[in-house]
């Protein structure tokens, strides 16, 4: 009786999680790439992005490029801050309070184990944000509720991946030979 009272799971999400632990639990062949199409990582974004972001965040998707991957959602910045436990002074809590349209790009560069990941663009209801904007934002909003990030810096790959490639469509995940 309680089977029936459960979601059903997700296929698709699914999929992109089994990938995924083959990876982090090096079952992965050495030189094989694991495909990653846009649907399963939309699946795995609009499963675990929740999961990170409790609050203020909504209608999650993903778009990929070559070497690009745009992110949108629906954003409420105040309910973020707060379900991290962030005081807000009342005078930006009332700039920031809200849902509102969220556009984030960036561009992948991945070789030899390592991989940097450059913010690009934020457009926040449609109005593009300077590279100012951008240092703030990523300054005083998204740092202090992740600080283990590393955005515009070189980190290393985990789990013998080679590289991660982004294609129209696609995230590849190489595994070294």
């Amino acid at each position: 009786m309680a089977a029936l009272l459960l979601p059903a799971a997700d296929p698709v999400y699914e999929s992109a999680r089994r990938k995924l632990d083959m990876i982090k639990e090096g079952r992965a062949p050495r030189g094989s790439i694991v495909n990653f199409p846009v649907a399963q990582v939309n699946a795995w974004a609009r499963m675990t992005v929740p999961e990170i972001v409790p609050e203020g965040i909504r209608d999650i998707r993903v778009e990929l490029g070559a070497n690009t991957a745009s992110g949108y959602a629906i954003v409420d910045f105040l309910k973020m801050r707060q379900a991290e436990g962030a005081t807000t002074g009342w005078f930006v809590s009332k700039l920031i309070e809200g849902e509102r349209p969220l556009r984030v790009t960036v561009r992948l560069e991945s070789a030899g184990g390592r991989c940097t990941v450059y913010l690009t663009g934020v457009e926040l209801s449609n109005v593009s944000a300077s590279k100012t904007v951008l240092d703030v934002l990523l300054k005083a909003f998204f740092m202090p509720l992740y600080p283990e990030a590393k955005i515009n810096e070189p980190f290393d790959l985990d789990y013998n991946m080679e590289r991660i490639e982004l294609r129209p469509g696609v995230a590849r995940v190489v595994i070294r030979k």
